[in-house]
């Protein structure tokens, strides 16, 4: 039997939960839970909900910019818009005159869907905001950019 040596520990710690990614991932858990249970309500998932976020934004966005925004692959991006289609919450070009891209934009009911969920969501958003001091927002946003921007080089 091989004598397995340590491996140190990025940073002082206890236990398992007390490694970032672990609280990373608890928090990502609990924001995903709350969002399905609101969005729930206004018959939407997360990534249709963030998709006509981006498209309010963006208007004419195509799949795969889509799919890089709302962190899905570019086949679960096809199954997201294909169920938004149906709701007639958004409409996509037949055909473009440059490039293969096709444009999505929002309807009049996805605009109203986006508006009612947005509430909810950004509501959402606010309690996890008051649970921190506000003098601290802009220094914890920039962290935890850093730490994907570390991450995706």
């Amino acid at each position: 039997m091989e004598e397995r040596v340590p491996v140190p520990s990025p940073h002082p710690m206890s236990d398992v939960t007390e490694h970032v990614g672990y609280r990373l991932k608890r928090a990502s858990a609990a924001l995903r839970g709350a969002m399905d249970r609101a969005l729930r309500g206004h018959g939407l998932t997360v990534p249709q909900y963030s998709c006509l976020e981006l498209l309010d934004e963006r208007p004419g966005l195509s799949n795969a910019d889509l799919a890089r925004g709302t962190f899905v692959t570019r086949q679960s991006a096809n199954v997201v818009l294909r169920g938004l289609k149906e709701a007639g919450l958004i409409t996509q070009a037949t055909s473009t005159d440059h490039g293969r891209a096709l444009p999505v934009h929002l309807t009049e009911a996805g605009q109203q869907r986006l508006h009612a969920a947005r509430t909810a969501v950004y509501a959402i958003e606010e309690r996890m905001i008051e649970s921190i001091p506000g003098r601290r927002l802009t220094a914890l946003l920039a962290d935890l950019d850093s730490m994907a921007e570390a991450l995706e080089t």
